[in-house]
């Protein structure tokens, strides 16, 4: 494969992976939020938060933010499935979807996307711990966000998602979570002189 070939295979990738700043997370569909976030804004907040809970956890904040960024780059393929949904489908692994997203890149692009996902889907690491649970403390604070804005039925989401948190940090930052509304941070800066 020529370089212009590979090169034209990594620029399709980061085209594709352009679908998720325009495609909903559409399990919030379910409990009544009409515009839920995109799948990227979801990506995005939960490699910050994987960040900060490996500085917690004294694993790698940037192997950590590296795999919550690449979590779920597959669903430009497959849709966002809610849990619901995935009882009634048999759908390929998300290795295979990267594998096949990735099938034309350099091949550097290549293994390496394909390693941070297969070490996200099966690795046993701090990181990936830190990483699964960045996902789910990031569902939960949305879905205080959106109880805040009037959809009740987002209790049960933040309930078991909060159950599902593993880490010592990430169930500390979720019982602050709880008793904090998502203005608070804005009072540090109104306490400045």
């Amino acid at each position: 494969m020529s370089d212009d070939r590979h090169a034209k295979g990594s620029v399709s990738y980061l085209m594709e992976m352009g679908a998720l700043k325009r495609s909903k997370r559409s399990g919030w569909w379910i409990v009544g939020v009409k515009d839920p976030e995109t799948i990227a804004e979801h990506s995005f907040r939960t490699a910050v938060i994987g960040s900060v809970l490996a500085m917690m956890e004294g694993a790698d904040p940037a192997r950590v933010a590296l795999l919550c960024t690449f979590h779920d780059t597959q669903e430009t393929r497959v849709g966002d499935i809610p849990w619901i949904g995935r009882r009634y489908l048999d759908a390929k692994k998300n290795e295979t979807v990267t594998a096949d997203q990735v099938a034309d890149a350099h091949p550097a692009v290549a293994a390496g996307v394909q390693a941070i996902v297969d070490d996200y889907e099966n690795g046993d690491s701090l990181e990936v711990l830190v990483a699964h649970d960045a996902d789910q403390l990031e569902c939960m604070i949305q879905g205080l966000e959106y109880l805040e804005q009037g959809y009740r039925n987002a209790q049960e989401w933040v309930d078991s998602t909060r159950a599902k948190l593993k880490t010592a940090s990430a169930i500390e930052l979720a019982d602050a979570a709880q008793g904090m509304s998502s203005a608070d941070w804005q009072r540090t800066y109104l306490r400045q002189p």
